[in-house]
């Protein structure tokens, strides 16, 4: 059925267009900047390095950029709580929070 190979393809392009605006957003942060806005508020538990310092803290390194950000908007907007997550989130602007997600998001294990 022609038709279906039409919507088929239709959809694929769709598809990769969205992911263009969701590549086009995670390229948003500074990788740099979030480097030293980690070093600030993120390192006592992540590490400078994405790597937990207590064994209750998640690994955070070479997450995905859209799963951090998306995290770390929950904890600033009381979707999800945490004790010291949530006062470290607050005060975080879109633009921190895009900058440590491609911090984070970055780092590379060998």
């Amino acid at each position: 059925m022609p038709w279906m190979r039409r919507v088929g393809a239709g959809a694929g392009l769709v598809a990769a267009a969205g992911l263009a605006v969701l590549g086009a957003a995670w390229a948003a942060g500074d990788s740099a900047a979030g480097r030293a806005k980690a070093r600030r508020s993120c390192v006592a538990c992540h590490g400078l390095d994405g790597l937990a310092r207590m064994p209750n803290v998640p690994n955070i390194a070479g997450e995905s950029p859209i799963y951090l950000e998306q995290q770390l908007k929950a904890f600033r907007s009381g979707k999800r709580t945490h004790p010291q997550i949530s006062t470290a989130a607050r005060p975080l602007s879109d633009q921190d929070i895009a900058d440590l997600a491609a911090w984070y998001a970055g780092i590379r294990f060998r």
